[in-house]
């Protein structure tokens, strides 16, 4: 005889009461109700637990044991994929958004330089923790990480928002390869499809005409000494602000007049070597009594075991005055325009601002060969920079490397 509410409520004696088709109440002399299933699987005879009544009512306890059997039905063992479930619920739990990009970073840590890995992680807690990161990363959708980048693009962070997608994206790539997750659903979201289209805008620059003024105002900034001598090196030798701000004395070989930075630093992973400059060699001798019993060379003021933060030069430039039309990493574009300008050969100025060529035979022919004529062009730039503060417009003659 089947079990009714009326009959559960008024149970009082110890002992199983049979549903049918294997379900069953179990009281115990302690008064306790707990709903059991009994089955048969591989000619063994085994028991389901299904939680206890009355949190448990009949009809759940029913539909549970019709689930059960409609696996038993398909050739499953019910107990055996409650376990499985239990154990998918555990894992999923565990491996949430924020937990798995936390791994990532730190598979990621070598690839990068301190501050890129800190910008990263400043965007995800920005723009994603918040939103998806307790969130199982299995049970997120697509659209769902879509609106949170369309949100960064909403208040006017374009670049940002492609930025935060393709880490997100990442982070999914890493989770399958290393079994965090069974399959990645953000294989389709493609940043071209989901973000508006924008103009590509190069950093501002000085115009070669605008030069002596700006020399004479460097010249006389009385900002931090760290600050205007990074500057000065910065504009000497073209390099990119972070291989600046991150240089290291243990970099620079003076008595060579050579800096060579680690690939761990460089934008593509590949050591890159900077002839150093008369000039060039004065700003570390500048920087020797300042910094010289310290690792960097351009250590933040503030925070010495640090270098100077991201934003340093460019609010540098915008207190002398070039908030809109010079920007630090502009100074490179600067350089490249005068030298090609004054004819010098354009391989060498490529492989002096360490962009890397294509053609693997053309790229070992300019790390072979390149050295010499880039140290007569570190030095021509040099003089032509403190030829244009002093007023001169014209102080060499083209010259072909």
């Amino acid at each position: 005889m089947k079990l009714t509410d009326a009959k559960l409520r008024t149970l009082t004696k110890p002992g199983k009461y049979f549903d049918g088709g294997g379900l069953y109440l179990e009281m115990t002399k302690a008064g306790g109700r707990y709903w059991r299933m009994k089955y048969r699987h591989g000619g063994k005879e085994k028991r389901l637990a299904f939680g206890v009544y009355p949190a448990v009512g009949l009809k759940d306890a029913r539909a549970l044991a019709t689930a059960a059997r409609e696996a038993l039905q398909a050739g499953d063992d019910p107990g055996q994929q409650r376990k499985a479930d239990k154990a998918r619920v555990a894992h999923e739990s565990a491996n949430t958004l924020q937990a798995v990009a936390g791994d990532w970073m730190k598979h990621q840590s070598s690839r990068w330089d301190p501050v890129t890995a800190a910008r990263i992680l400043a965007s995800l807690k920005a723009d994603v923790f918040p939103v998806l990161g307790a969130r199982s990363m299995a049970g997120i959708k697509p659209s769902e990480v879509m609106a949170a980048v369309k949100k960064i693009e909403a208040r006017g962070a374009g670049d940002q928002a492609g930025r935060v997608l393709q880490r997100v994206k990442a982070i999914y790539r890493w989770a399958v390869t290393h079994e965090r997750i069974e399959a990645n659903p953000m294989l389709d979201l493609v940043p071209a499809e989901i973000l508006k289209p924008r103009e590509v805008q190069h950093r501002a620059a000085l115009a070669p005409a605008e030069l002596p003024a700006f020399l004479v105002k460097l010249g006389a900034y009385e900002g931090d000494p760290h600050t205007v001598q990074a500057l000065h090196m910065l504009i000497l030798t073209a390099a990119r602000p972070g291989e600046v701000r991150g240089a290291r004395w243990a970099e620079f070989d003076t008595a060579a007049g050579l800096w060579v930075i680690p690939a761990e630093r460089m934008k593509m992973r590949t050591e890159h070597r900077v002839p150093l400059s008369r000039q060039a060699r004065e700003v570390l001798e500048t920087m020797q009594p300042l910094s010289g019993h310290r690792e960097l060379v351009f250590p933040s003021p503030t925070y010495p075991s640090k270098p100077l933060s991201e934003n340093t030069f460019n609010s540098a430039l915008a207190r002398m005055g070039y908030k809109y039309s010079a920007t630090a990493h502009g100074f490179r574009a600067l350089f490249s325009t005068v030298a090609n300008e004054c004819g010098w050969n354009p391989d060498v100025i490529e492989r002096q601002l360490a962009h890397m060529e294509r053609n693997q035979v053309r790229a070992a022919y300019h790390r072979s060969t390149y050295m010499e004529e880039r140290a007569r062009l570190m030095q021509w730039w040099a003089d032509y920079l403190d030829a244009r503060k002093a007023g001169s417009v014209v102080l060499f003659p083209q010259r072909v490397a």
